[in-house]
């Protein structure tokens, strides 16, 4: 957000502003104290300062395993669109450095049942970009099914389809970088990674 506004951030006090203005419940009380009782604490002009207060009093200790929570209890919404749910789940992903192949598991996990219902039907993909791929296109035939009033699909021998035999992917690649470490993930106790087919 900084670097993309760098003339309307110029200012630490600007980014201390602009970053408090999301503070909520505890957190907001206490810098709204400090504007009331202590004006010219640094805390509320340097950026540095601000980071360390808050984040040393109400931030998130461990990153990772709450990104990794979160996956764990994100579920799709049956009359959400997938478009809108990857945008969110990626943004978790990010900040769990996993590999793909649990990605995968865990994306699947999350999909409601009449996407799942469906992938059972088609060609099974081995990528973490390509299935991601067949998804949108599930979900973008069901909605269109449903603004023409129509059944759901329920096969996946039709001509519009065959491209996912040869693993197309219509140009969709995944927005989370490559971690060359590829660590295990630390799944929460009694959770595991069956298989998604």
């Amino acid at each position: 957000m900084f670097q993309a506004k760098p003339i309307t951030f110029q200012l630490e006090s600007s980014r201390v502003a602009f970053a408090a203005s999301y503070l909520q419940g505890i957190a907001f009380n206490h810098y709204t104290a400090l504007l009331q009782f202590d004006p010219n604490n640094p805390v509320l002009s340097n950026w540095l300062a601000f980071t360390q207060e808050f984040s040393s009093k109400f931030g998130v200790f461990d990153t990772v395993a709450e990104a990794e929570e979160n996956l764990f209890n994100l579920q799709m919404c049956n009359n959400k669109r997938f478009t809108t749910f990857i945008v969110r789940f990626e943004r978790e992903a990010y900040e769990t450095s996993w590999n793909y192949n649990t990605l995968q598991f865990a994306l699947h996990r999350a999909l409601p049942q009449r996407i799942k219902d469906v992938l059972r039907l088609a060609p099974k993909q081995t990528t973490y970009d390509r299935y991601k791929a067949l998804v949108t296109q599930v979900d973008q035939c069901y909605w269109e099914d449903r603004s023409k009033n129509t059944a759901p699909r329920t096969s996946w021998n039709t001509s519009g389809n065959t491209n996912w035999q040869a693993g197309a992917t219509n140009g969709i690649q995944s927005s989370i970088p490559t971690n060359p470490a590829n660590p295990a993930p630390r799944f929460p106790p009694g959770r595991g990674v069956p298989n998604t087919n």
